[in-house]
């Protein structure tokens, strides 16, 4: 995988969450915080486990020596304060993954794990954290349409047939 590949990962990952937060910030407030059957029970819970998993992941590629204490956070209750901190970490990620060179990819990152550091690759490190956002995003979805809304289309962003237009000021910023 090329770093160009990585950056619209991560641009793609950028436009989903925004793409999401606009349909979960519309929804009404008991159908935001309601309990509904899925793997952590609510959207904000989920939503949270996304933004904080981010962060844990990206101090790890960026060096940014936080490790585990990330985790030392109460969740954010407000979806728009939630989206805004989540567009942030998104952003980070954008820059880094702009910044990656072809020999960052195979470069060993140190992840501050619970029972000690692991050393990732670079590059599967960041596969991991693109299919961890997919699949709790895909969660998120699940939940909205329980909650009677229509879930916001998400996979339109690689190729130039179909391409929506929210997807459009990234790849014109990158193309």
């Amino acid at each position: 995988m090329t770093t160009r590949a990585f950056l619209k990962q991560a641009e793609n990952n950028a436009w989903a969450n925004a793409t999401l937060y606009a349909a979960v910030t519309e929804i009404p407030a008991e159908a935001y915080r309601a309990d509904y059957p899925s793997f952590f029970g609510s959207i904000p819970r989920t939503l949270n486990h996304i933004y904080e998993v981010d962060l844990f992941y990206v101090d790890a590629l960026t060096r940014g020596g936080r490790g585990r204490g990330v985790f030392d956070r109460e969740d954010i209750a407000d979806p728009a304060v939630l989206a805004t901190a989540q567009a942030k970490s998104d952003n980070a990620l954008i820059a880094h993954c702009a910044a990656l060179t072809a020999a960052d990819l195979d470069r060993r990152v140190t992840v501050e794990r619970q029972d000690g550091p692991t050393h990732e690759r670079h590059d599967d490190l960041l596969q991991h954290l693109f299919q961890h956002q997919v699949h709790h995003r895909g969660q998120v979805h699940g939940m909205l349409s329980q909650a009677g809304v229509d879930p916001p289309q998400l996979d339109d962003f690689f190729l130039e047939f179909g391409r929506v237009d929210s997807a459009k000021p990234y790849w014109e910023q990158h193309p």
